[in-house]
């Protein structure tokens, strides 16, 4: 992707499929663009979001923010479920700006947190995370496949 020029940050449509797809199979997590298709719907339900960071109106990154409400709490809490931005455009501010566009809707949606997710595989993310003011070790994550 090239990544030159004016870039901008929009919500993703279901025209930016292929080039979503492609950004989460390079980034280790094989889909199509009907598997995307399918997958922005799912987010259209008025408090979760995917925006998409543009070049030279190229998608050259997204973000996924999912919005639920807690229930030790009356609030809501935002998690970012995916962040990918293309290697050719990383280190230039793109996935900051995601990750802005993302705290902005979680305050829109009332949300008291926004929590991320960061793989140890995954060094330059997590630098970012933290660049940004998110705080390992609040909580332990752990999961279980079922």
């Amino acid at each position: 992707m090239s990544g030159r020029g004016a870039h901008g940050l929009r919500d993703a449509v279901d025209g930016d499929a292929t080039a979503v797809a492609a950004l989460l199979t390079a980034e280790g997590y094989p889909a199509g663009p009907s598997d995307i298709v399918e997958r922005l719907a799912a987010y259209r339900d008025g408090v979760s979001a995917v925006f998409v960071a543009t070049a030279a109106d190229e998608v050259v990154g997204f973000i996924a923010v999912h919005v639920m409400p807690r229930f030790e709490h009356g609030d809501r809490i935002a998690r970012v479920l995916a962040l990918v931005v293309d290697e050719d455009a990383r280190e230039r501010g793109f996935g900051r700006e995601l990750m802005d566009a993302a705290e902005r809707h979680a305050r829109e949606q009332g949300c008291a947190f926004i929590e991320v997710t960061a793989g140890r595989h995954r060094p330059g993310a997590l630098q970012l995370y933290e660049s940004e003011g998110y705080e390992a070790g609040v909580v332990a994550y752990l999961r279980k496949r079922i």
